[in-house]
């Protein structure tokens, strides 16, 4: 099989459809939502996530959430979160 059709950057979908978040209005919402959609897309959910939260990738509004994100991944080593946020980013701009 040509390399081309292979997926190795991301890890097996778990297909859990759970994503928690705390109400709209409260002041932890951002910082939850970017993670949602981090860790959805580090296991190819984001449109699982998408649509059971009703938030988009690349959503501007949570590029300072996604930046504290990438640097807590950068200091502990988390490739893969790294890789998601960093093209979470580029969607955003």
């Amino acid at each position: 099989m040509s390399r081309a059709f292979v997926k190795e950057d991301h890890e097996p979908p778990r297909r859990t459809g759970r994503y928690e978040l705390p109400a709209r209005d409260a002041a932890e919402f951002a910082a939850a939502a970017a993670r949602v959609l981090l860790e959805a897309a580090r296991v190819s959910e984001i449109d699982d996530a998408e649509k059971a939260t009703g938030l988009r990738w690349g959503d501007p509004a949570f590029i300072p959430e996604v930046e504290a994100i990438l640097a807590r991944a950068e200091a502990d080593g988390d490739d893969r979160l790294e890789t998601v946020a960093r093209r979470y980013l580029r969607a955003s701009r």
